[in-house]
């Protein structure tokens, strides 16, 4: 080409530089010093391979006829050489796909002398389009002539054998590299060598032969190219109507929040400790998994989404307990979010699944020999290479996760609403959109497939998916990702902006739950039936009083007698009880329920508990009589220090639970003899660490690339540009200034220099010695001149410098 890679951006205007910084926001970390190095940077592997993985198929298609046409002479091509490789009705699409590869530069120049990116060619496969080297590159005579002649080609074709004609369709579709034994290359008889001895085969070793790329155009016809796709694949037309899908969706959003609470709750009742390799345990993913009533699969779901929207945190190393490495609890956002409406918390988790680094569907299996390395300061045993995979443990981070998720869900979305396409339907629209990123394609390896399933799966459970389409809900939360994906955080330094008032995703999913409900209705069997979604007051009313049972369009709830009395344990007195079940109900109180508060009430605290180990009193000296005979109790240790105290030398929390279990009420007492409320005390832990960004999720965009920052960029780089251009090498009177009898007289005439400098703010070149006695020479702004020193400004790197002046040696006005 005439021009360089570093003229053709040179010569691009602010606005399509900006543009190609947008598409390719590699270029920008760290900011290169000049357009030299942003060129370098963009011919670079690693920058090529990453922008290569957005295109699609028929981008790659059209990319690969750039690298076919190409002139050997100057390895240049045009948009009329590449088109005739395209079939002719494909050609507008072709046009486009040309347009795209030249905004992101991997091909450059004017329509009619276009240039293909250096790295382009170190990154893709050596065979273009599954073709092979030309004749003319190969070196074969014969091969050579037959390309020359296209009726010998097609004569020297229509002459080879049906096992012959079957090499050759096969070389012809790609790869063009075979290999056979040198025995058959050689033997004229045989099917390989009658087809290098007629030219239509090159061997290029000793057991390998090539199909040259005229032989291969002539066998492909009218797709020399091979097959191309200039669409993605069409879904088939498996609709059903949005209503049911949204009806469907709404329910499993309702189950979601409900079994995170309760996840929540016992992980706040009874913290998991931490394992030594980090995350949770099987014993208490399993006692989670049993509180709430989920398979350990959908437990393990939730808490990693719990974990990724800041409500589960590990505890500080003041609330460590002995011989562990510490607790996972809820933070203080759990409280907040357990207040808000059940349609902002599924935001929440949603959101935060959409963006979280983890992969669930992981869980249970291996760790690989090349698996993460333990943790610091531990030195690496044999079970760190053989565990299984642990929730909230470091091997689940997958930086490739959210990218994966939103790119499911993008392809339902740009679907007709209702849409419920299969697997393998998502699999080849995948393999189209990014066949660079997609390792799966539809009837391939099932393994291979796994986390495009994992994603579907997991995005029912969470409620955005729902009998395999995307709810409304769904679509209007995956738009809401999308629009703040390149926010500037510097907009929204609290982090409020994510908050769901305003929401059109709340707003219609919360159209569509059923009204929270106040109040509920108590049956003669002692059953409380909550004829919807309860209020938060409502349900902290019910999971203090009563025991839950199930949960469908409706809740259910038991009142028990340890229901009761861990009511009153919380501080609630009898007529309070009354009162509440009274106020709450739209049915009759049962009478039942009237005397089992009554009964419970007045044995409740007819025993006193306190600590000894612990003691016991009571008024009732018949009741005392009878616990010191009970044979049950006999591993309390108990002995009556008067008709109305006994003692045990048992601590109170081990005494209180034993008690209870058979069959008494005691209440614990403090040092004034006044009843402990029996609400536990809570603990809370800060969120974990977690490096959810939408941007990264979303698709290449920076967080923060707003159009005053790129200006700025495009601003530095241009500028760094104009001083690399004018910039020479050092004048020779700096260069050869040194020591001897003029050394102090080149010194002097510096200091005159610099000094003149300063006032006309005129660039010089300073000769110095630095550090270690070497000579050097560089091209400043002098500043001032004070206290020994010389403090200049490098406008190439946009540096002050310091200098002592006695090591200056010379200096001449830049010309």
């Amino acid at each position: 080409m005439t021009s360089t890679l570093t003229d053709q951006l040179r010569a691009l205007p602010d606005d399509a530089l900006s543009a190609l910084l947008r598409r390719r926001p590699d270029l920008l970390t760290p900011l290169p010093s000049d357009l030299a190095a942003l060129a370098a940077r963009m011919q670079s592997r690693v920058s090529v391979a990453r922008t290569m993985e957005s295109l699609d198929l028929f981008t790659l298609e059209v990319l690969d006829a750039a690298r076919i046409s190409r002139s050997p002479e100057d390895a240049t091509t045009s948009y009329d050489a590449i088109l005739s490789w395209i079939p002719a009705a494909e050609a507008p699409a072709a046009r486009a796909a040309l347009d795209r590869l030249r905004g992101l530069f991997l091909v450059f120049g004017p329509p009619d002398e276009l240039g293909v990116m250096a790295g382009v060619d170190e990154v893709l496969p050596p065979h273009p389009a599954g073709l092979g080297r030309t004749a003319e590159l190969l070196g074969d005579d014969a091969a050579l002539g037959l390309a020359r002649d296209p009726a010998g080609l097609r004569r020297a074709l229509l002459a080879a054998s049906p096992a012959g004609r079957a090499v050759l369709d096969r070389l012809a579709a790609g790869p063009p590299v075979g290999t056979v034994g040198p025995a058959a290359i050689l033997d004229p008889e045989a099917p390989v060598g009658a087809l290098v001895a007629r030219g239509l085969l090159v061997p290029t070793a000793d057991d390998t032969v090539e199909l040259p790329r005229e032989v291969a155009v002539a066998l492909r016809r009218d797709n020399p190219l091979g097959p191309t796709h200039p669409r993605p694949p069409a879904f088939p037309d498996r609709c059903r109507p949005v209503s049911v899908i949204d009806n469907a969706g709404t329910g499993q959003v309702m189950e979601t929040v409900r079994q995170t609470a309760t996840l929540l709750g016992a992980l706040s009742d009874e913290p998991a400790g931490i394992l030594r390799s980090g995350g949770i345990g099987v014993r208490d993913l399993r006692r989670l998994s049993r509180a709430a009533d989920v398979p350990e699969p959908v437990a393990a779901l939730l808490i990693e989404i719990a974990a990724a929207a800041g409500l589960i945190g590990e505890s500080d190393p003041g609330l460590r307990s002995a011989g562990a490495d510490g607790r996972f609890l809820p933070t203080l956002a759990y409280d907040q979010w357990e207040a808000t409406p059940t349609a902002a918390q599924w935001s929440r988790l949603a959101r935060a699944w959409l963006a979280m680094n983890r992969q669930p569907g992981l869980l249970g299996r291996r760790v690989p020999a090349s698996g993460p390395v333990p943790p610091a300061g531990r030195r690496p045993t044999a079970g760190d290479r053989d565990r299984p995979v642990s929730v909230l443990g470091p091997e689940l981070e997958r930086t490739g996760a959210p990218r994966l998720r939103f790119a499911v869900l993008s392809l339902l979305a740009g679907q007709p609403a209702g849409t419920t396409p299969e697997l393998d339907d998502l699999l080849a629209a995948l393999h189209w959109q990014a066949p660079r990123r997609s390792p799966w394609q539809p009837g391939g390896d099932v393994a291979a497939a796994e986390p495009v399933r994992w994603v579907l799966d997991e995005a029912a459970q969470v409620g955005l998916v729902a009998l395999g389409g995307l709810t409304s809900f769904g679509r209007l939360l995956l738009d809401e990702a999308l629009a703040t994906a390149g926010r500037d955080p510097d907009d929204d330094p609290l982090g409020v902006a994510d908050a769901v008032a305003g929401s059109p995703a709340v707003a219609a999913l919360d159209a569509l739950l059923p009204a929270p409900v106040d109040h509920f209705l108590i049956q003669a069997d002692l059953t409380i039936v909550v004829p919807g979604p309860p209020e938060p007051t409502l349900a902290t009313e019910l999971a203090t009083v009563a025991e839950h049972e199930s949960t469908g369009g409706g809740s259910v709830y038991r009142v028990t007698p340890d229901g009761i009395r861990t009511a009153l344990d919380s501080g609630y007195s009898a007529s309070e009880l009354h009162k509440l079940f009274a106020h709450r109900s739209r049915t009759p109180v049962p009478q039942t329920l009237t005397y089992l508060i009554d009964d419970t009430s007045r044995r409740h605290g007819g025993l006193r508990l306190g600590a000894a180990g612990c003691y016991l009193r009571s008024e009732d000296v018949a009741l005392l009589a009878e616990i010191v005979a009970d044979r049950r109790l006999a591993e309390l240790s108990l002995r009556a220090l008067a008709p109305t105290v006994l003692i045990s030398p048992v601590s109170t929390p081990r005494v209180l639970p034993v008690l209870r279990a058979h069959g008494y009420a005691p209440v614990q007492e403090n040092e004034g003899g006044a009843m402990v409320v029996g609400k536990p005390r809570t603990f809370r832990a800060p969120p974990r660490r977690s490096s959810i960004s939408l941007a990264s999720a979303a698709g290449d965009v920076l967080p923060g690339l707003t159009d005053a920052r790129l200006a700025g960029a495009i601003e530095t780089i241009r500028r760094g540009d104009t001083v690399a251009r004018q910039a020479r090498r050092a004048p020779e009177g700096v260069r050869s200034a040194g020591t001897g009898a003029s050394a102090v007289q080149a010194h002097t005439q510096a200091m005159a220099v610099l000094q003149q400098a300063i006032r006309d703010k005129q660039r010089v070149w300073v000769g110095y010695v630095d550090a270690h006695g070497a000579t050097a020479s560089r091209l400043f702004r002098p500043i001032s001149i004070g206290a020994g020193y010389l403090r200049a400004e490098d406008e190439r790197t946009e540096m002050l410098h310091t200098l002592a002046l006695h090591r200056i040696t010379a200096a001449v006005p830049d010309a």
